[in-house]
């Protein structure tokens, strides 16, 4: 989710817009009742005790997902404009989602996300929640359940005027502060559901003032993450442990001064927002957060009370060293050197020796793609598919695992990243859920803001014809529908074939052009060359314009053909290319 406050406002009113009726928000307050059974967790800010709070008030039920028999092509449309009132939310599937996390548990896959629908919809009705979810038990059908809060945990008011005052600065009542409430990750962990939710302060600094108001000369307030659990996700009750970390600045105490709203030299240096966790194989627990000002920071977690290993001193230093000393991580990887980095949202997976760290690059509404960058350690060094070195901030990375694209039919797809990948619980395959967003070209009342997600298979795709076991992920073109896993016979493979070079092309779709594969093991159309297969590894070979990729192929439905209908896909990379190959067969 993003990154400076801009940015967020214009996608708050972009979402507004889509309404057609004027938007009902929740007041915002404290709202929660404390449990007394939950028992006390330690605060890492203060050193001090704190009663977690109960925040579920959910009334309703949730309703049991379908499950798809294999057989069964999904038939739930994309546009749901239709359909994107309150009272409708039992029919919208994956319609708005955004900033996905998923995680297994209790026999259902939970996705809960950014507080983003088309026309703020999830505020209304009276069970709003913030951070809505949705549960599963296919990855195709989904249904709604409620998110864990209503208002704002009391304890982000406490916190933030605790660091105002040891600042200098003077108190925010708690009734003027604007929350956003973005990006949370779930896990599985220790029998329940686990919960790191990010929320931003919108005032700002110096005067603690809305941003809704002129500017004062200051960057806005900092964001918090908290986290929370429960074992019963369905109904919207969760426990809530409170604070886990905030935005942290190598500027000092008082470096928030800023020239203009246009001025992009960040006050914090870690921002507390789009978190990730992982429990790695040596029984260690991280948190990953971070977006576009420095970079990403890994925090070690105690598995049992979720909270950072090392006790916190204050959210600022001179340098980021002194924030390590203080507390707030170090930092393993960034796109660049500057604090306009256009990378947010890191999530990670390990496998087979590896850690994979995927991350979204450039801003949400059009030009959003994703990459993913590996290490054998946990604290780096992170590296691409060349070698270039993302721990130590040396441009861009490779492979392109999404981008903005389009097949001949339909408008296509924008917006698609800020991830959660995950294993399939019963086959043990990777899985790339997120958002995807209509191009403005799509038409109709704010194309942009239909919010519809996508999950995809992984495919692990060779590094290059020579290193056939030097495997990347990258997301095959079509989205999952369910159907019944089968390999892809070498008799499918010659045909008519809708190729599209997925290449780094900033805020524009690309765009597929006509390949055929012809029965005599040649290509011709958009590439021209020779292609061979390796059934038993599902390796298609593609050689072309003095380029050799190796793609892996699968069974999936075309869902931009009317009626959709099962095919061919192909999906891969190559160490040198700086782009991905995507393809789905059309005849």
């Amino acid at each position: 989710m993003n990154r400076f406050p801009g940015v967020a406002l214009c996608l708050a009113a972009l979402l507004a817009a889509a309404s057609c009726e004027k938007d009902e928000y929740p007041s915002e307050g404290t709202g929660i009742t404390t449990d007394p059974n939950a028992g006390n967790k330690p605060d890492p800010g203060s050193g001090s005790t704190f009663k977690p709070y109960s925040t579920g008030n959910w009334s309703g039920t949730a309703q049991e997902p379908a499950v798809s028999d294999g057989k069964t092509i999904p038939d739930f449309r994309d546009d749901y404009r239709n359909l994107s009132g309150w009272s409708y939310k039992d029919q919208w599937n994956l319609a708005n989602v955004h900033d996905p996390s998923i995680a297994y548990y209790n026999g259902y896959y939970y996705m809960f996300n950014t507080d983003a629908s088309y026309g703020n919809e999830h505020l209304k009705g009276p069970n709003h929640t913030h951070f809505p979810g949705k549960r599963s038990k296919d990855l195709v059908n989904w249904s709604y359940v409620p998110g864990p809060f209503s208002n704002a945990p009391t304890w982000v008011a406490g916190k933030l005027n605790e660091i105002r005052k040891e600042m200098g600065l003077e108190e925010i009542p708690a009734s003027n502060i604007s929350y956003g409430y973005w990006a949370p990750v779930i896990r599985t962990v220790n029998g329940k559901l686990r919960m790191y939710y990010c929320i931003v302060v919108d005032n700002y600094i110096k005067s603690g003032k809305r941003t809704s108001e002129p500017f004062d000369g200051s960057w806005t307030e900092r964001a918090f993450i908290g986290m929370c659990e429960t074992t019963t996700p369905e109904t919207g009750n969760w426990t809530d442990y409170g604070f886990v970390t905030c935005s942290s600045s190598d500027k000092g105490k008082d470096g928030w001064a800023r020239a203009s709203a246009n001025n992009w030299d960040a006050y914090f240096y870690y921002n507390a927002i789009d978190p990730t966790y992982i429990a790695g194989p040596d029984g260690k627990h991280w948190l990953i957060h971070g977006s576009w000002h420095s970079g990403f920071t890994l925090l070690e977690i105690d598995p049992a009370s979720g909270m950072p290993v090392k006790t916190f001193g204050d959210p600022w230093a001179s340098d980021a060293n002194g924030l390590a000393a203080n507390g707030y991580g170090v930092r393993i990887g960034a796109r660049n050197t500057s604090r306009w980095q256009g990378s947010e949202a890191p999530e990670i997976v390990y496998k087979d020796g590896y850690y994979y760290l995927f991350m979204a690059y450039d801003g949400l509404d059009v030009p959003y793609n994703t990459r993913v960058v590996r290490s054998q350690n946990i604290q780096g060094p992170y590296t691409d598919i060349t070698g270039r070195n993302f721990t130590n901030a040396r441009g861009d990375c490779f492979p392109v695992v999404t981008h903005p694209y389009k097949f001949s039919k339909g408008a296509g797809w924008v917006g698609i990243s800020h991830c959660a990948v995950f294993q399939q619980e019963d086959s043990g395959d990777w899985f790339y859920a997120s958002q995807g967003r209509f191009p403005n070209e799509a038409g109709g009342n704010a194309p942009n803001a239909v919010m519809m997600g996508h999950v995809r298979r992984i495919v692990w795709c060779p590094a290059a014809a020579d290193d056939l076991d030097n495997l990347w992920p990258v997301s095959l073109p079509e989205r999952y529908a369910g159907l019944t896993k089968t390999a892809v016979k070498a008799s499918e493979i010659p045909g008519k074939y809708e190729h599209i070079n997925l290449k780094y092309d900033y805020a524009k779709q690309d765009t597929s052009n006509e390949v055929t594969l012809n029965e005599d093991g040649t290509m011709t159309g958009i590439l021209s060359g020779t292609w061979s297969f390796d059934e038993a590894r599902q390796f298609l070979t593609l050689t072309a314009g003095g380029k050799t990729v190796v793609v892996v192929v699968a069974h999936e439905v075309d869902w931009e053909a009317s009626p959709r209908v099962e095919t061919v896909v192909y999906a891969g990379t190559e160490k040198s290319l700086n782009a991905t190959w995507w393809g789905k067969k059309v005849n």
